[in-house]
């Protein structure tokens, strides 16, 4: 490990339940905390059908992840029981009742450790005016960026130590995915523009079921992390994210899963400037921006 360099492993889409592939979860428990990470995300959906079985075994593998770093996780749009308030007809606090019981009140969890501070972002509403598109198919599924949200991270970051790594953590996918063609997002053009506007240096998100890097701009990395179920795209191998955070650069690297060795080996590599202004490099996948 370089001078100044933080190390963080992207889990997302764990989804306990009945397409969660047990054989990669097994092996993740063992295998992350051989990473030495300075900390664990999990960017959502933790759950399949948010039940309270699937809960309990998503907070007994974080529990095990605890004992090597601290892990910070957030909920997904599997993780909210929209249906017993869609529109927010019954408020909001019957959507994550399961969820809070198991990890906890806080649903946009802030997580501080030397050189970087990281704070999430609540996208997964469920069916809301603001989720809403054209598409039927997006009932449910779309996320939504709050102002409110972003306004919290970009007070949150401007009161950081100079020269720490500024990292947001949502659900939803705020580049396009290669395969689906789809962004997670409804607005995402706004909510591209708020996450730039918050000071921000790295997004972490998943939602698509495809590992990806790319930029939004030419200054904000974005670490899009697979899924560790059955439900991959294109027949492709489930991935998980490490990244490194340096004083003048993001690497990001894609750890896929070999079934035939019950382990997750290294694979490709995109490397993104910290620098304001300073363009991407290496492998980069440019994110859509208008």
């Amino acid at each position: 490990m370089n001078d100044g360099e933080i190390v963080l492993v992207h889990l997302s889409d764990l989804h306990f339940g009945g397409h969660a592939d047990l054989e990669q979860l097994d092996e993740l428990e063992r295998f992350v905390p051989s990473l030495g990470a300075g900390a664990v995300v999990i960017s959502g959906d933790l759950s399949q059908r948010a039940r309270h079985g699937e809960f309990q075994a998503a907070r007994a593998f974080v529990r095990r992840l605890r004992e090597s770093s601290p892990v910070l996780v957030i909920p997904g749009n599997h993780d909210a029981q929209w249906w017993c308030s869609p529109f927010g007809i019954r408020g909001q606090r019957c959507k994550y009742k399961k969820y809070q019981k198991y990890f906890g009140p806080d649903l946009t969890p802030t997580l501080e450790i030397p050189g970087v501070i990281i704070g999430s972002a609540l996208t997964s509403h469920g069916v809301a005016i603001a989720s809403m598109t054209w598409n039927l198919n997006d009932m449910a599924v779309k996320g939504h960026l709050p102002k409110t949200e972003t306004d919290r991270l970009t007070s949150l970051f401007a009161r950081a130590e100079p020269g720490a790594a500024r990292v947001v953590v949502l659900h939803h996918n705020v580049l396009r995915g290669q395969l689906s063609g789809r962004m997670g997002l409804a607005r995402w053009r706004v909510a591209q523009r708020r996450l730039l506007d918050s000071g921000a240096d790295l997004v972490l998100c998943g939602h698509d079921h495809q590992e990806d890097a790319g930029q939004i701009g030419e200054t904000l990395a974005v670490s899009t992390a697979n899924t560790h179920s059955k439900r991959i795209r294109g027949n492709r191998a489930s991935a998980f994210n490490l990244i490194h955070i340096l004083p003048d650069r993001i690497q990001i690297e894609h750890y896929r899963w070999v079934r035939e060795e019950l382990t997750f080996r290294r694979s490709d590599v995109a490397v993104f400037a910290r620098a304001a202004g300073a363009p991407a490099v290496a492998e980069a996948h440019i994110g859509p921006t208008g």
